[in-house]
């Protein structure tokens, strides 16, 4: 009988840890195409979203389609019992600050939180941008649509707001739609400076930025690939932290391209028809996208969006030339695609949401020894802990040993020298915080 014990408390405990939550399934099932479709079309409706275009117009201009974007907010507050807390968030820019700000602006973003019942001020965030531009990017007046570029993005974050507001998370969500994206990324400085003076505690940052075409300037027409990004480690970290990654590793391994594999694998486990590609490059050679001023400010953020861009589609005066139809039009739009990335940011939120937090500290051991030591601060809420290794060369946590609801392991038999290693807190119904690689070392 005492052999049997432990393989019955093996099997137990691999049961509850590796277990999936069905309500990511009601999460994914709830995300509507129709609705998306619908947000998308009124955002093309406003005929320009320039960050420099008419804001006093009821019917054409960022002005008209902020307004309406913070009244959808509103009426999802309403229907969720007062839920979030909508407002506006605006810096003013003068003209000259870059090429592209050819007049004073005020950089609105529209805000929607909904707080979290244990960890109020711990955030995750989804975002979309409201701009759009056409080729010349100080043309506030022309017609430019922006469909997928990036009402798309926007639309996604309105209906993961409208399904996540049906639930009760411990820690918070923020949905935001980021202005002046086109102009410069100020949509995204001008928040991630607010969220400094607040003091928000923020996991992360999940960027939206054309997450609905699926026919590629490259000739490839996929409905099931997508790209995350990421930088590798923070623009923050001290020069005492450069030179420890020289000795101990985590080139790959800061907090951006850790929330990028929890993305991935969260992915592979609710929706594993999907094929999530980890981009190891903080966004598209020599491109911005509205994640950096995050990342810049020392917050993990990563960029969610299509894989097969059309460029005749983006940044572009709508015209017909030499056979190609350019412009970033409605029909370009493919609301199923658009549905499904949208499931995999509201499946991500939802399980960072419902997870604890992440070990603050984890420290790491075992030099010249056959075995790997570890060892991390306790976190609250949490009910046991994943220590996770992998190959130095593999992109994604391929092992884990639950160890309990203790504060250090050794894992008998794993050398320290031939893996990568880090641990993630479990929650009670077995969500997963982000995985934490170590930040110092023992002997």
């Amino acid at each position: 009988m005492r052999k049997i014990f432990p393989l019955l408390f093996v099997v137990f405990t691999t049961t509850i840890y590796a277990q999936t939550d069905t309500r990511i399934y009601d999460i994914i099932n709830a995300v509507s195409s129709e609705r998306i479709e619908s947000d998308v079309t009124t955002l093309v409706n406003f005929g320009t979203r320039h960050t420099l275009s008419d804001t006093v117009s009821q019917t054409r201009g960022i002005g008209a389609a902020r307004r309406w974007i913070k009244s959808e907010f509103d009426k999802i507050s309403s229907n969720c019992g007062d839920c979030l807390e909508v407002f506006y968030q605006k810096n003013l820019i003068e003209k000259g600050d870059n090429a592209r700000i050819v007049k004073d602006v005020e950089i609105v973003n529209v805000v929607a939180i909904q707080r979290g019942t244990k960890f109020p001020n711990r955030f995750i965030i989804m975002s979309g941008d409201i701009d759009s531009r056409v080729s010349d990017p100080t043309n506030y007046t022309s017609d430019s649509p922006g469909a997928n570029d990036n009402a798309s993005g926007m639309a996604g974050t309105i209906e993961a707001a409208r399904v996540l507001s049906k639930y009760k998370f411990e820690s918070s969500i923020i949905f935001v739609g980021l202005s002046g994206e086109e102009q410069g990324l100020y949509g995204g400085k001008g928040l991630a400076e607010y969220a400094k003076e607040k003091e928000w505690n923020i996991v992360g940052i999940l960027n939206n930025d054309m997450i609905g075409n699926i026919t590629g300037v490259d000739g490839v027409v996929s409905n099931r690939d997508f790209r995350i990004f990421s930088e590798p480690v923070p623009p923050t970290e001290t020069e005492e932290q450069r030179k420890a990654r020289r000795f101990y590793g985590g080139e790959v391994d800061g907090i951006s391209r850790q929330l990028a594999r929890y993305v991935y694998k969260t992915t592979k486990t609710y929706m594993p028809e999907m094929n999530p590609m980890m981009i190891y490059r903080l966004d598209r050679f020599g491109r911005g996208g509205h994640h950096r001023p995050f990342n810049d400010a020392g917050y993990a953020g990563i960029r969610i969006m299509e894989a097969h861009e059309n460029y005749t589609q983006q940044h572009q005066d709508i015209r017909e030339e030499n056979g190609i139809d350019y412009g970033d039009v409605l029909e370009h739009v493919n609301f199923g695609y658009a549905k499904k990335l949208t499931a995999v940011n509201a499946i991500n939120l939802a399980s960072i949401a419902w997870a604890p937090p992440a070990p603050e500290t984890v420290e790491i051991g075992g030099i010249v020894e056959p075995s790997a030591k570890l060892r991390w601060s306790e976190v609250e809420g949490a009910i046991g802990y994943k220590i996770y290794w992998r190959d130095t060369t593999s992109p994604t946590w391929d092992n884990y040993k639950y160890v309990g609801n203790v504060t250090e392991h050794t894992l008998d038999g794993v050398v320290i020298d031939n893996f990568f290693f880090g641990v993630a807190a479990i929650g009670k119904d077995g969500h997963e915080s982000p995985v934490v690689f170590p930040n110092k070392v023992f002997r």
